[in-house]
């Protein structure tokens, strides 16, 4: 039983000089974990309705035991919510700092599709944050800042293209005035950092992401939908970037992968020219029985969006 484990450690360090009370801070830390580490098994099996009783008797503790480690089980929700959090975190600043600073549509799909790395791999956490409300609990205020690091994510990539003047003007789509209030109370920390409108993109792309992550966890996408979700994951961020006013990545117009272009073997024919193939044939188009290709011709492959 781990409550034993406490006279353990002590005999194991006591030797090295260690005092009563660092021993009982090391040991505590590690119930701590082992006992997150339980619950989050739980979370794949039984969702958010988490049982102290249960994860206690996972780790063959009495029931009464956990409580001295965790109040209540929405103190245990709130540490593994946390902790989500701080991980989808860390995986979209990854995203970001693995490309170069300059490559604003490159950072901006590196955050995405690192958010959806993680979510893909960690499926019972994502819906624990972006899944059902738990019946009964009420996330509290020290949620806050870690669930917003994405979004914040997102916003200084916009931030650093707005200050090097390479964001497109926004569509002319007026903002409700109860809408601009908020703006105007998340602008107030770094006035002049972004206008109104590139906020409100950006947060169309926040929304956005979460809303294709979503479908892709919790399976909204896999009855004969999208067969290829990581292509078309990849496309949809690729428009969300647009409508974030983004430039397209170094070396292409677009923003598109060299590979995804099509391939064209031949110069398309000019207007009025005789087919080169007709030439090598000695037949002109007006020929009788030669009928005049059609424009753009039905050999020329369908450009990809």
């Amino acid at each position: 039983m781990p409550e034993r484990s406490l006279s353990a450690g002590f005999r194991v360090w006591q030797g090295d000089g260690m005092s009563a009370p660092s021993i009982r801070a090391r040991v505590r830390a590690e119930i701590i974990e082992e006992i997150k580490a339980v619950a989050r098994r739980h979370l794949e099996t039984e969702g958010g309705n988490l049982s102290l009783r249960a994860v206690a008797r996972d780790l063959g503790m009495v029931s009464s035991a956990i409580y001295r480690y965790f109040p209540s089980r929405d103190a245990l929700l709130t540490a593994l919510i946390i902790e989500a959090y701080q991980a989808l975190g860390d995986a979209a600043e990854a995203g970001d700092a693995a490309v170069a600073r300059d490559d604003l549509r490159g950072r901006w799909l590196g955050v995405s599709h690192a958010v959806r790395a993680w979510s893909l791999a960690h499926p019972a956490e994502y819906a624990l944050l972006y899944g059902s409300p738990v019946p009964g609990y009420a996330a509290p205020s020290e949620t806050v800042v870690p669930a917003q690091r994405v979004v914040f994510a997102l916003a200084e990539i916009m931030v650093d293209g707005a200050a090097a003047g390479r964001l497109a003007p926004p569509e002319a789509t007026p903002v409700p005035p109860r809408v601009r209030v908020d703006l105007a109370r998340l602008l107030a920390p770094r006035p002049g950092a972004l206008t109104e409108d590139q906020l409100v993109r950006c947060m169309a792309a926040w929304s956005q992401l979460f809303g294709l992550v979503s479908f892709e966890v919790f399976g909204r996408l896999a009855q004969g939908v999208v067969e290829d979700s990581e292509a078309y994951f990849d496309h949809q961020m690729r428009l969300t970037a647009d409508l974030a006013g983004l430039p397209a990545e170094p070396g292409h117009a677009d923003g598109r992968d060299e590979a995804d272009e099509p391939s064209h073997s031949e110069e398309p024919d000019e207007p009025g020219r005789p087919d080169e193939r007709d030439e090598l044939r000695g037949r002109d188009d007006d020929e009788p029985g030669h009928a005049a290709a059609p424009a753009g011709g039905s050999g020329q492959p369908a450009s990809e969006e």
